[in-house]
């Protein structure tokens, strides 16, 4: 009876084992195989093989890698939910705070946002990535002098870090410091005299300042290096309309469709300058070839056109 109760018991005892063994190679093989799939662009298999491995293992680092997924394949509540469970796992992970800050803003959810760049700063001080998400943040909100301070962090922590200074020189002319902003547009400069962002924001201090040549040998400057930067089209189009040169408006914004059929911005606009041109039928057609397009990018939805020179404001689709 004592042989047969240690030969069963031990029999329980490897099987057990060999579970657990055999468990363990299955999550190797699921997790290798979805980083496979991920090297070779097939996140939907990727996908699969990560969620078997996480069934039989919650490992942090296989999380990562679905977290990352998720989040490039447009799937952002289950990669924020991703990044939340790996937090409650390793709380102390600065870069799982990061990935979700940068989640939250393209959720457009800035306190959550700033709540977990903050957490970052809280594990990591001399984050530069993470001061600079918080100035993000901050911007987003609308709390400028907070987000000035947290920009500077980032910056004095990593003095060539561009995104830094682009969004700190944004807010400084939107606070009307364009001194203090063209600093930080030089220093950009300095590193790349191409750079389109900062090219585009030195044309909007030089129209703010009244230097309307300048401003448009800058927005001018951007579509000669890169004819697909939607916001340049933008920017010296609506430069046109201010100085009343709509035939110039009209063909700049022809110009930008024919390149891009989608751009719902440049019908909007070319809308706005057909209607001061004496265009209605024209400009009835754009607005709601616009509205058709993109609503959210479009400046109303009662057929107003706001920022008319003279402070006019024209109710298109009701003529």
């Amino acid at each position: 009876m004592g042989f047969l109760k240690s030969f069963f018991s031990g029999k329980s005892e490897n099987s057990a084992d060999d579970k657990l063994k055999n468990n363990q190679k299955n999550f190797e093989i699921f997790k290798y195989d979805g980083m496979r799939a991920q090297r070779m662009g097939r996140a939907d298999y990727a996908i699969k093989c990560f969620t078997e491995a996480l069934a039989l293992q919650e490992d942090f680092e296989t999380m990562g890698y679905l977290a990352q997924i998720y989040i490039q394949t447009g799937m952002m509540d289950e990669g924020r939910n991703l990044l939340e469970r790996m937090i409650a796992l390793e709380p102390a992970h600065t870069s799982t705070y990061l990935s979700l800050a940068n989640l939250c803003y393209m959720q457009e959810e800035y306190p959550a946002m700033a709540a977990a760049a903050k957490k970052a700063v809280e594990l990591e001080e001399g984050n530069a990535l993470a001061h600079y998400l918080l100035g993000k943040a901050d911007h987003s909100q609308g709390e400028g002098i907070m987000s000035i301070a947290h920009l500077t962090k980032a910056i004095v922590l990593q003095d060539d870090f561009i995104e830094a200074r682009l969004l700190r020189a944004e807010a400084l002319i939107k606070m009307q410091q364009y001194k203090e902003a063209m600093e930080d547009i030089d220093a950009i400069l300095a590193q790349n005299s191409e750079d389109e962002s900062a090219l585009l924001l030195r044309g909007k201090i030089k129209e703010a300042t009244h230097s309307e040549e300048e401003a448009e040998k800058d927005y001018l400057n951007v579509t000669e290096l890169n004819p697909f930067n939607e916001q340049a089209f933008l920017y010296l189009g609506q430069l046109y309309i201010t100085q009343k040169k709509l035939t110039e408006a009209i063909a700049l914004f022809d110009e930008a469709i024919e390149l891009n059929p989608n751009f719902a911005k440049a019908y909007h606009e070319r809308g706005r300058a057909k209607l001061l041109n004496g265009d209605k039928e024209g400009s009835v057609e754009d607005m709601k070839q616009g509205l058709r397009l993109n609503p959210k990018d479009v400046q109303s939805f009662d057929g107003q056109y706001g920022n008319q020179p003279g402070g006019t404001t024209g109710n298109v689709l009701g003529l």
